[in-house]
């Protein structure tokens, strides 16, 4: 009998499902899309109900896909489910949710994080978070409930995210996993508990948690009312899953000490893999999937959405065609540094390794010899940089890059990735598709069940990499337009607060 593992990834624009077989072959892949609610400024939320109906509706077509393979009885030996991190489900006494998800990146308790930040001691709350309150933690955003919705925070019941509200819906059980639990700002990673002090000092039930999980453990089974739902089969095991970078970053082969992702995204995200358990204030922090290793990772603010809105607003769209593949030619034949042109890509201000919300673009060097294709390159060039800044953040600290990972969308570009590997100075391993979270928390559902026996194996599952030489006359280049790059933002970070403040957010 075939045997197969299911992935479910909980995105921010679709659900994402993917099929696993024993033999590391993807057999089946769909999604399908939901809403983002952007109401307000700052907001963001999503509908909870409408992520399970999306899954609930891919598995249905799932199974029915499988039997229509003709190739005999089958098994679904395991499932698992990842998502966004660390997004907030507030659910009440009837199973339901009271309100939409607070997204991850929704910004509108400003208020309620100086309200923490006048009452949490910052230096001790790093040593044991490994961060300091931000808009992404879990209290603030509580608080503005509080504030705001009190119908709804009296009524509350449950406290999860993304991924674990969809592993309860299969299984009937409240389960968190423990990087939600690691993002939420109140959790000991070190202690692996809950730091009880917070809970206290703001008056919130820490009942509300559920018991935090690894990302293998097995929460429990698809219960009769799932299956009906899913068409899955009744006492599938289920497990706690992943949040969804790390799940992508295990998808991506990132499982040994040194290994690194870059995932060309909508935002710029990189991932550092360490069998050490260290933190650094300039970076996040993650537990890996695999028992004993950790992420340090950073994430730009823009990356992918810089090159989009230089396309939407200064690239005609005619004639009709691939608008990227055009301007990857004209970019690939402008040399290295883009005559002269440094792009510093802060249009959303900056994340890690900066902190500096008040940053902004700046398009260094123009002269009437450059051209759209200048400009074009000097963007791609300009994401890059921002990935070097991180490295050398990790290599002052100790951690220095074995192999190079690139994912997601912007790695289709051969132009981006080989600019890449120059601009660090390092070959770079990429892939021509690649499924992401959804491949990860399958493999996951697959070690899990047993169809998988080493972490390796993972890397089977993705056989077309192609690697990405540096070129040494071009990384020299570079090496002159980096340190440009780096001392610019030193030199307009105290024009940048002026201008904020001038023209306020």
């Amino acid at each position: 009998m075939k045997r197969y593992v299911v992935g479910i990834d909980i995105g921010t624009t679709a659900v994402k499902l993917l099929v696993l077989d024993g033999d590391h072959r993807i057999v089946h892949e769909a999604a399908r899309e939901h809403a983002l609610f952007t109401e307000r400024p700052g907001w963001s939320e999503e509908d909870a109900d409408t992520w399970w109906d999306n899954a609930c509706w891919l598995t249905r077509r799932m199974m029915e896909q499988l039997r229509a393979r003709g190739d005999g009885p089958f098994e679904i030996a395991c499932v698992g489910v990842s998502g966004m991190v660390p997004a907030i489900v507030l659910v009440g006494a009837d199973d339901r949710p009271l309100r939409r998800a607070i997204q991850q990146n929704d910004a509108r308790c400003t208020e309620q994080i100086d309200r923490v930040k006048g009452q949490l001691d910052q230096d001790l709350l790093f040593a044991q978070t490994g961060g300091f309150t931000n808009q992404q933690h879990i209290l603030p955003r509580l608080l503005w409930v509080r504030d705001w919705e009190p119908d709804v925070f009296a009524r509350v019941e449950h406290v999860c995210g993304s991924y674990d509200w969809i592993v309860h819906r299969l299984t009937g059980r409240w389960s968190l996993e423990v990087n939600w639990a690691a993002e939420s700002g109140m959790f000991d990673i070190r202690g692996r508990a809950w730091i009880e002090e917070q809970f206290r000092r703001f008056d919130l039930p820490l009942r509300w948690f559920p018991p935090v999980r690894e990302s293998l453990d097995i929460v429990g089974a698809v219960t009769p009312l799932a299956a009906q739902r899913t068409g899955l089969p009744e006492g599938a095991p289920v497990i706690a899953g992943s949040a969804d970078h790390v799940a992508s970053a295990l998808a991506a082969g990132v499982i040994d000490e040194g290994d690194v992702l870059i995932k060309f995204g909508g935002a710029g995200d990189i991932l550092f893999c360490t069998d050490s358990l260290k933190t650094d204030e300039r970076l996040f922090f993650d537990y890996h999937n695999i028992a004993g290793k950790y992420l340090l990772n950073g994430c730009m603010a823009s990356s992918g959405s810089l090159v989009q809105w230089f396309v939407r607003e200064f690239v005609a769209q005619d004639p009709p065609g691939d608008i990227f593949a055009r301007l990857d030619d004209g970019a690939s034949k402008i040399g290295p540094g883009s005559g002269g042109l440094v792009v510093l890509p802060y249009l959303l201000g900056e994340k890690t390794p900066l902190f500096d919300p008040d940053a902004r673009g700046v398009f260094f060097g123009l002269a009437l010899h450059h051209t759209q294709a200048h400009v074009f390159r000097a963007i791609l060039e300009s994401v890059i940089y921002g990935f070097r800044h991180h490295l050398d953040v990790l290599a002052a600290g100790g951690h220095h890059p074995k192999r190079i990972f690139a994912t997601n969308g912007g790695a289709k570009s051969r132009l981006w990735l080989q600019i890449a590997a120059d601009i660090l100075g390092l070959p770079l391993i990429s892939y021509r598709a690649h499924p992401g979270s959804s491949l990860g928390v399958a493999f996951l559902a697959g070690k899990a069940a047993g169809l998988y026996t080493d972490w390796s194996e993972v890397r089977e599952c993705i056989p077309d990499a192609r690697t990405h030489q540096p070129d040494a006359a071009a990384h020299a280049v570079y090496d002159v337009t980096y340190g440009v790059y780096r001392r610019l933002y030193t030199a307009l970070r105290d024009e940048f607060k002026i201008m904020a403040t001038t023209f306020s957010r």
